[in-house]
């Protein structure tokens, strides 16, 4: 008996990078994919004195800080992401350019085949931590990154 209820193959959460600057990077897990619109909500007072509450959209969109996390480069001083952190740490923001050191990018999702599923773009954003997984003498797990890039929009466009 065929599945009526599943058409197509669901997307598995494995095949994913960080795209910037024309650089595609390994992403180990990424966070923070999230829009939300602002909920307003009004109360009154309705028939018979009875409390109603209203819940309607506002027009602000939000959007969460991006966390990637990723195995730690080798040469972190070679690394689009460590280079980039670092230009903002020695030369900050210049007030007036909104897109000095600020940069667009994607997380770009892929199945089995290699082919592109879904593509998240973001812009104007930038590294605002690097931490590093705690290291043990105990431990033989690769070390990670766990990086957030501070962004400003995002949308799904596939």
């Amino acid at each position: 008996m065929p599945n009526d209820l599943i058409s197509t193959d669901p997307i598995v959460a494995q095949n994913f990078y960080l795209e910037l600057d024309g650089v595609s990077i390994v992403l180990s897990s990424v966070g923070g994919l999230d829009l939300e619109f602002d909920v307003v909500t009004m109360s009154q007072a309705g028939p018979g004195g009875i409390k109603q509450q209203v819940k309607t959209r506002g027009s602000v969109l939000k959007v969460s800080d991006l966390t990637i996390s990723r195995m730690a480069p080798k040469d972190a001083m070679n690394d689009p992401i460590w280079k980039w952190f670092y230009t903002i740490h020695d030369k900050g923001f210049v007030i007036g350019d909104r897109t000095n050191n600020r940069k667009n990018g994607s997380v770009v999702l892929y199945d089995s085949s290699q082919a592109e599923i879904g593509r998240y773009n973001f812009f104007n954003g930038w590294p605002s931590k690097i931490s590093t997984d705690q290291m043990s003498s105990d431990s033989n797990e690769p070390v990670k990154e766990n990086i957030t890039l501070v962004i400003e929009r995002l949308q799904r466009v596939k």
